[in-house]
C-alpha cells in the first residue's frame, strides 16, 4: 500500500482552490524548525500563487508571469484588497525577497509569516469559497526548533495554550494531533520525518505547478464569461472577509516592526529590548522595546544615537488608536534616563520626550481614521492635536522636525517685509491669509484667484518665506501635467526677490525628472501622475517616506480631482470620480504634509479636501482692479444646421463611418434620426456647418491684427477639419494667408510645447485650434478672440476655457476680448452653473485607449494607458479566442495571449513603437468585441442665419439690455447705498464704494465693458464711458462722455481756479492720470501704489498746504457738473 499522504496542520482547508497553495503551505510548515528562510521564500511563493488564483478568478490576470507587484496593484484597483490584507500580501512578499537574495530571516519571522499565511488563506477561503463565516480554528504551531530564543519559545508555549483551550473541529483536531505526535519526536526522528514529507510536498508541488497555467487559463475565461454583477458580488465578499482578518497581538507587533524597519529604524520587538540589555547607541537609530518608565514600560523608544526622539503605544489592531495617545503620553511624562541617552531640549510642560506615537498596526484608511494609521502628536506646544499618519517618521524626519521652532518661524513671518517680493497688494493678502491660517492650526489651505491673476508669481512669494524662516523644510510642487510643470519651474528661474536673486539661484531645487530630494533640496517639482506611481506603486525602497515634505502645494488643484469636466482625448486620467479622488487623496495622505491648493475654480470636492478658501480674488474683481481684461458679450453665431439640427427621414440614405473598414457605409434610415448642435463632430460630422462657421470668422477676425484666436473643437479629427475649412475661409477673404497662421496644438501635435511657446511669442501661428491642450493652465496674453466649436458640460472647465483670454497684454494695447460661440455654450451652460459638479465616466474604446498611448509623451502616462488596455482585452479574450482568432492574429501578428504576454513585458516605448507599427489592432477589437455607435457623416447644406450678441437670458438686442440696466439702477437706489452716492454726492464716493458697487452690478449681469458695446450697438457711437457715467445716464438723464474726455476737462477747470505751486500742477496732473485708470482717488489710494511709495497721504497734505482732500473733492465735483442732459 503506498505511504499515506502527509497533512498540512494549517492550510489543508485550500485543497478545493488549488493543491499547489496546500504544498506550498505544507512544505513551509515543514521547513520551519530546520530552515527558517527556506519557510520564508515558500510563503513567499504561496503568496504568489494565492494572488494569482484570486485575480483570475476575478478576471484580472494579464499574464500567469505577472509579477506580485502587478498583481496586487490589480487587485487593489478592483477593489478587492483591504488595506490589511495589501499590508499581508507585501510583507510576505518582502520577507520571501529578503531570505531569498540576503539569506535573511529568523524563526520568528518565519512564525509571524505561517501565521500571516494562514491568515491570508483564510480570507482566500472565505471569498471564492462557499463559507463566508468559515472557521478553521485557531493557528496550530510547529514543533519547536533545535536552537530556539527565549521570546520564540513563550509564544510557541503561548500558541500552544490557545489552542488546548479550544473546542476544535474533526479536521483541526486530527491536524493538531499530529502536529503535537510531530512534537514528541526525537530530533533526529522529526529531521528524517520532515525530509520525508518535504520530499512527498516537493512532488506534489510539482505536480500542481505543472498544471497551474491550465487553472488559471480556465478561472480567467470562466471570469470572463461571469456577468460584471456576479463579479462585483465577489470583490465585496473579498472586501467583508478582509474586514473580517484576526491578527493577535504578537502578529501585530511584528507588523509595526516591519514598518519601522522600513523608514530606516533597527528594530525587533523580541530581541532588541530593555530586558535584553539593549541600550541606545551613537551611530544608530534603534527602536527599543519595552522599555521602562514611571508609568510602565513604553512598546517602544525610538533613538537616533543616545537621543530620546519617540515614545510608542502599540495596541491590537481591534483596539481605537487616538485613546492610546494618552498612554503615550504619560510615558513621555514618566521617562527615566537609564543610561548615557540624553534628552532633546525641553521639558515642554508635563512632556520629556517630544514626539508620541499610538498604532494598532492596521493601515491608514481614511474612513476608518480612528481604527487605523499611525496617530503621531507633536507634545511641544499645547496646542497640537494628534494626526493619523500612512507611514512612520524615518529618523532624519523626526531629527528634522526636531530642529524646527514653529513658533519662532511664525514671529519672523510676521515681521518680514514683502516689499522685495514686487507683488500687487491682493497677493500681498493671500500671502498673508495662508500665513495666518498656518499660524490658527490650519493643515488644509485654498486660494481661489481668477485666472491670470499671478497665482505662480504669488506662490513664489509665499514658498520663499515659508522657507527662509524655516517654517517648512521642504516643499512639493504639485501640477496635473508637465507643460504646467516647467512653465512653474521657470517662474521660479526667472522670478527676482532679496537682492535680485531667484528662488533657484538662493534654494536648491529639483525639477520633474529628478525621483527623490536631495537632503538640501528645499522646493520639488512633480507630477500627480508620477507621485501616484511613487507612492503607490513603487518598490519598497523607491517609494518616498512620509516625512520626505512637510508642505505640499498643488496647482490648478481643481483639475482632473473631481472629473468635474469633459475627458479629453489626449489626457490620461482615472475613469471614474471615486477612483480618482480616492487615489489623488490617497497621494495627499501618503505625506505628513500641509496641503495648499491653488485654484481659479474651486469645486464641491476641491473644498471637501482643501477647505473653504482662505483667501478669494474673483474675476469681476481683478477687472474692476485693472489686472485682468473684461470680455464683450459673446457673438453668437446661428447657422441653419445648428438651430434646425440634422435630420434624416425614414427611408433616406445616410453615410455612416465605419472603423474598420476605414470607409463609407451608405444605410437607408428605418427610422427618423435627428442630431441637436450638441452632436455636431462628435456622433455626426457636419463640414458644411464648420465651414459656414469659418466663413463668418473669417470676416470677424483680421489675420494680420495684432493678437491671436484660440479655438476650441471636439476631437483631433474636428480639429484638422477646422484648420482646413478656416485656411480655406481666409484664403478667400483676405487673399491668401501664411500657412502657418492657423495651426493644430493638442497633445498628438509635434512637439506641442515648442508649438504653444511658437503661438505664444512669435507673430505666427496667429490662430491655433485645439481640443484639450490649451484649455487650462497655459498663459498666452495676446489672446483676443476665443471661439467655441464645441460644447461643454462643466462649469469648472468652461470658466477655465475663457481665462485663456483674461490677461493683460499691454503690448498690443489689449482693452477687452471677444467670444465667439457657434454651438449656444451660454445657454447650454445656463443650468449647469447652478448645479452640483457633473461627472463624466466614459466608456473607452480600444482605438481610443491606442491613440492615447501615441499621443503621449510620458512613459509613466503611457504605461497606466498600456495597463487599461491589458485589462480590457484580457476581459474580452475569451470572445476573441472563440469568434475572431485568425482576424485577430492577422493584425496583431500573434495570439491574444502573446499580446498581453507583449505588453506586460516590454518597455512603454516597445509597446507605442508596435501600435504604431499595427495601428489597425484597435479598430479589429472593437469591432469584435461589441457594437460601436456609427458615426454619421452629414452633407446637409448649411448657411448663416444671424450673429448677434449675447447680454444675458431673453435680451437679444442691445437696446433691451440697457434698458434693463436702467430699470435696475432707478429700483436699487435704495438697496445700494453707493448708487445714491454716485448719483447724487460723486464727490464723497471712496474706491471701495466703488468696487462694491462694480461687483453688485456684475452679479445682477451689468458691466462696463457690455455696456460700452451696448451703446456703440445701439446708437453706433463709441464711447469709452466709465461706469459711473452709464449709471447718471440712465439715472440722471446726463449725457455720456469718454471718462478720459471728462478727466481732462475737469482737470483745467481745477487748474483755472487759481495759481498752483509747479509742485501741485505737477501731483495734479498724476492725479488725473491715476483718475483715468481707477474712477476714483481718495485718501486712501495715497498710501499705496505710486503716491504711497512717495510719501503718502502725510507728504500730498503738506504738498497741497493741508487741503489735499478738499482738492480731490474739487476734482470730483468737477468731473460730474458738466455734462447736459442726453439727447434720446
Amino acid at each position: 500500500m503506498p505511504a499515506p499522504q502527509p497533512r498540512s496542520a494549517n492550510f489543508g482547508f485550500l485543497s478545493n482552490h488549488d493543491p499547489l497553495l496546500v504544498a506550498l503551505g505544507a512544505q513551509a510548515e515543514r521547513y520551519f524548525a530546520e530552515d527558517p528562510t527556506t519557510c520564508l521564500m515558500k510563503l513567499r511563493q504561496f503568496a504568489e500563487v494565492l494572488a494569482q488564483r484570486a485575480a483570475a478568478n476575478l478576471g484580472l490576470l494579464a499574464s500567469p508571469d505577472q509579477n506580485q507587484v502587478d498583481l496586487i496593484r490589480a487587485l487593489d484597483s478592483r477593489g478587492a484588497l483591504t488595506v490589511e490584507v495589501r499590508q499581508v500580501l507585501h510583507d510576505l512578499r518582502r520577507a520571501g525577497n529578503a531570505a531569498a537574495h540576503e539569506v535573511r530571516g529568523t524563526h520568528s519571522d518565519a512564525l509571524h509569516g505561517l501565521k500571516i499565511a494562514r491568515v491570508l488563506a483564510i480570507w482566500f477561503h472565505r471569498t471564492f469559497g462557499k463559507e463566508r463565516n468559515f472557521n478553521p480554528g485557531p493557528f496550530i504551531p510547529p514543533p519547536d526548533p533545535a536552537q530556539e530564543s527565549k521570546a520564540l519559545a513563550q509564544e510557541l508555549e503561548r500558541l500552544r495554550g490557545e489552542l488546548a483551550q479550544t473546542k476544535l473541529g474533526a479536521e483541526a483536531s486530527q491536524a493538531a494531533a499530529a502536529e503535537e505526535a510531530r512534537r514528541r519526536l526525537s530530533a533526529e526522528e522529526m529531521a528524517r520525518k520532515d525530509a520525508e514529507e518535504r520530499a512527498v510536498w516537493q512532488s506534489l508541488a510539482e505536480e500542481a505547478e505543472a498544471k497551474l497555467r491550465a487553472r488559471l487559463d480556465a478561472a480567467q475565461l470562466q471570469a470572463a464569461a461571469t456577468p460584471a454583477k456576479q463579479l462585483d458580488i465577489l470583490v465585496r465578499q473579498a472586501q467583508a472577509a478582509g474586514a473580517d482578518l484576526d491578527l493577535d497581538e504578537t502578529d501585530t507587533r511584528k507588523l509595526i516592526d516591519a514598518q519601522l524597519r522600513q523608514v530606516g529604524w533597527e528594530v525587533d520587538s523580541q530581541t532588541l529590548t530593555f530586558a535584553a540589555g539593549v541600550r541606545p547607541q551613537r551611530g544608530r537609530n534603534l527602536a527599543i522595546a519595552e522599555w521602562p518608565t514611571a508609568s510602565g514600560p513604553a512598546d517602544y523608544v525610538l533613538f537616533s544615537g543616545l537621543e530620546v526622539l519617540a515614545v510608542v503605544e502599540a495596541k491590537r489592531r481591534s483596539k481605537d488608536v487616538p485613546g492610546a495617545i494618552q498612554q503615550a503620553k504619560r510615558y513621555s511624562e514618566g521617562y527615566r534616563v537609564q543610561g548615557e541617552e540624553v534628552l532633546p531640549g525641553g521639558p515642554w510642560g508635563k512632556y520629556l520626550v517630544p514626539f508620541l506615537f499610538a498604532t494598532n498596526g492596521r493601515p491608514y484608511l481614511r474612513q476608518l481614521e480612528l481604527k487605523s494609521g499611525i496617530h503621531f502628536l507633536d507634545a511641544r506646544r499645547p496646542t497640537n492635536h494628534s494626526r493619523a499618519l500612512v507611514d512612520w517618521f524615518s529618523p532624519e524626519g523626526l531629527k528634522g522636525m526636531l530642529q524646527q521652532d514653529k513658533a519662532a518661524s511664525e514671529a519672523a513671518l510676521r515681521v518680514e517685509p514683502t516689499e522685495y517680493l514686487g507683488l500687487r497688494d491682493y497677493q500681498i493678502k493671500a500671502i498673508h491669509a495662508v500665513e495666518s491660517a498656518l499660524e490658527a492650526g490650519r493643515r488644509d489651505c485654498l486660494i481661489a484667484m481668477a485666472t491670470g491673476t499671478g497665482k505662480t508669481r504669488t506662490f513664489i512669494g509665499l514658498v520663499y518665506r515659508l522657507v527662509k524662516t524655516r517654517r517648512f523644510r521642504r516643499v512639493l510642487f504639485l501640477v496635473d501635467r508637465s507643460a504646467l510643470g516647467e512653465q512653474a519651474i521657470n517662474a521660479f528661474k526667472h522670478a527676482r526677490l532679496e537682492g535680485l536673486q531667484t528662488f533657484t539661484d538662493i534654494f536648491n531645487v529639483k525639477g520633474m525628472e529628478d525621483i527623490r530630494p536631495d537632503p538640501e533640496t528645499k522646493l520639488h517639482f512633480a507630477t500627480v501622475q508620477g507621485m501616484v506611481k511613487r507612492t503607490l506603486y513603487s518598490d519598497d525602497g523607491e517609494r518616498p517616506k512620509v516625512d520626505d515634505y512637510d508642505c505640499i502645494v498643488v496647482d490648478e488643484c481643481h483639475r482632473g480631482y473631481t472629473l468635474d469636466r469633459e475627458m479629453s482625448d489626449t489626457e490620461l486620467s482615472f475613469r471614474s470620480q471615486d477612483d480618482y479622488i480616492s487615489t489623488y487623496r490617497r497621494v495627499l495622505d501618503h505625506f505628513d504634509a500641509v496641503k495648499i491648493g491653488l485654484t481659479a475654480t474651486p469645486a464641491l470636492h476641491t473644498t471637501q479636501i482643501f477647505g473653504e478658501p482662505v483667501f478669494t480674488y474673483s474675476y469681476p474683481e481683478a477687472v474692476i482692479d485693472g489686472w485682468l481684461v473684461d470680455h464683450e458679450p459673446p457673438t453668437r453665431i446661428t447657422t441653419e444646421l445648428s438651430e434646425g439640427g440634422i435630420r434624416w427621414a425614414v427611408g433616406e440614405q445616410a453615410a455612416t463611418w465605419n472603423a474598420g473598414t476605414q470607409q463609407l457605409d451608405l444605410i437607408h434610415m428605418k427610422d427618423e434620426l435627428s442630431f441637436d448642435v450638441d452632436a455636431f463632430n462628435t456622433r455626426v460630422i457636419t463640414e458644411n456647418f464648420n465651414q459656414v462657421v469659418c466663413e463668418e470668422l473669417a470676416r470677424q477676425i483680421d489675420p494680420a491684427a495684432d493678437g491671436k484666436t484660440l479655438i476650441f473643437c471636439v476631437t483631433e479629427d474636428h480639429a484638422d477639419l477646422v484648420v482646413k475649412e478656416l485656411k480655406k475661409a481666409l484664403d478667400a477673404q483676405y487673399g491668401g494667408v501664411d500657412d502657418n497662421a492657423v495651426v493644430r496644438i493638442t497633445g498628438s501635435s509635434d512637439k506641442p510645447l515648442q508649438l504653444i511657446r511658437r503661438f505664444k511669442n512669435e507673430k505666427q501661428p496667429s490662430f491655433a485650434v485645439t481640443v484639450d491642450l490649451l484649455t487650462t493652465g497655459i498663459d498666452v496674453p495676446p489672446i483676443v478672440n476665443l471661439v467655441f466649436l464645441r460644447r461643454v458640460k462643466s462649469r469648472i472647465l468652461y470658466e477655465q476655457m475663457l481665462g485663456r483670454g483674461t490677461r493683460r497684454c499691454d503690448d498690443i494695447g489689449k482693452e477687452v476680448f471677444r467670444i465667439f460661440d457657434a454651438v449656444d455654450l451660454y445657454a447650454a451652460l445656463e443650468r449647469f452653473t447652478s448645479m452640483k459638479p457633473v461627472v463624466v465616466n466614459p466608456s473607452f474604446t480600444f482605438v481610443h485607449l491606442a491613440q492615447e498611448l501615441l499621443s503621449l509623451k510620458d512613459a509613466e502616462a503611457q504605461r497606466q494607458v498600456i495597463d487599461q488596455f491589458v485589462v480590457k482585452l484580457q476581459r474580452k479574450r475569451r470572445s476573441i479566442e472563440q469568434k475572431s482568432a485568425e482576424h485577430f492574429e492577422a493584425a496583431a501578428g500573434m495570439p491574444v495571449g502573446d499580446l498581453l504576454l507583449f505588453l506586460r513585458k516590454k518597455s512603454s516605448a516597445e509597446v507605442a513603437a508596435w501600435f504604431s507599427a499595427h495601428n489597425q489592432v484597435g479598430e479589429v477589437l472593437d469591432t469584435t468585441t461589441g457594437p460601436v455607435p456609427p458615426i454619421y457623416v452629414s452633407h446637409h447644406e448649411d448657411s448663416l442665419k444671424s450673429v448677434e450678441r449675447g447680454y444675458g437670458p431673453g435680451r437679444v438686442r442691445p437696446g433691451d439690455y440697457l434698458n434693463d440696466f436702467g430699470a435696475f439702477i432707478r429700483s436699487n437706489q435704495n438697496v445700494l447705498p453707493a448708487l445714491l452716492v454716485v448719483c447724487q454726492r460723486p464727490r464723497e464716493l471712496t474706491r471701495q464704494q466703488l468696487k462694491e458697487l462694480k461687483l453688485a452690478l456684475d452679479r445682477a449681469g451689468y458691466n462696463e465693458t457690455s455696456l460700452q458695446t451696448a451703446w456703440r450697438e445701439t446708437t453706433n457711437q463709441d464711447i469709452a464711458a466709465s461706469i459711473i457715467g452709464f449709471i447718471r445716464q440712465r439715472a440722471l438723464g446726463e449725457a455720456l462722455v469718454p471718462y478720459s474726455e471728462r478727466v481732462d476737462r475737469a482737470l483745467r477747470k481745477v487748474l483755472e481756479a487759481k495759481a498752483w505751486t509747479p509742485p501741485q500742477r505737477k501731483w495734479l496732473e498724476r492725479i488725473a492720470k491715476q483718475l483715468k485708470v481707477e474712477s476714483v482717488v481718495d485718501k486712501n489710494a495715497f498710501d499705496q501704489g505710486q503716491f504711497g511709495a512717495s510719501g503718502g497721504f502725510t507728504y500730498f497734505n503738506k504738498v497741497f498746504e493741508g487741503r489735499l482732500e478738499q482738492v480731490l473733492g474739487d476734482l470730483n465735483d468737477a468731473l460730474w457738473q458738466q455734462g447736459g442732459k442726453a439727447t434720446g
